[in-house]
């Protein structure tokens, strides 16, 4: 198996690129190959078999969509409240919409994980950190809401980000941020004084 770095992950954002584009059928060795333009056989050098691609797939979509770490200590600086949190949730959407390759082909993977056993065990365990770390920051930054709300939160703006990545002209009538305060304040209640 090789090991140079800058080449697999070229690779790995190569087939989120193939994912995003053509699903998950559309996704091969090959097909991976030339959206890299690397010479054939290459990506047969780097994943063991297509389940491990998928896999590795699944990690670098996590290191793509994570936020800017200075970005996010310069939000963090404000007061723990309800527009803090609102202000998270929409960097989270201009994320996603700076990268819709990641956020598509993690939908394609949600898919493909419904027909490949190894790979809903690999995204489940993937997924259950990610919103236990994501419950675990919101809470331990003394944000609004307790641990359902943040749950509710999460599968709101999945939903919005969903919608805004398959039929954006389904939330147009709507503002996004005005959608996004509704869920914040509803979903998150304050605390009592």
């Amino acid at each position: 198996m090789r090991q140079n770095p800058a080449r697999r992950t070229a690779l790995l954002d190569a087939a989120i690129e193939v994912l995003a584009r053509e699903g998950s059928r559309g996704l091969t060795l090959r097909a991976v190959d030339k959206e890299a333009a690397v010479p054939t056989g290459t990506a047969s050098n780097y994943f063991t078999n297509r389940a491990d691609m998928l896999a590795q797939v699944v990690r670098r979509t996590r290191e793509r969509l994570t936020p800017d770490p200075a970005e996010l200590a310069d939000t963090m600086t404000a007061e723990p409240s309800h527009e803090l949190v609102r202000t998270l949730m929409l960097q989270l959407v201009k994320r996603m919409r700076r990268d819709r390759s990641s956020h598509l082909a993690m939908l394609e993977l949600r898919l493909e994980a419904t027909r490949r056993p190894e790979l809903h065990t690999e995204l489940t365990r993937f997924l259950t950190a990610e919103l236990d770390a994501n419950i675990d920051f919101h809470l331990g930054s003394g944000l609004p809401g307790d641990r359902s709300g943040v749950v509710l939160l999460y599968l709101a703006m999945l939903g919005l980000i969903v919608d805004d990545l398959t039929v954006p002209e389904l939330l147009t009538p709507h503002r996004l941020d005005a959608l996004v305060d509704t869920m914040v304040t509803r979903l998150l209640p304050a605390a009592p004084a």
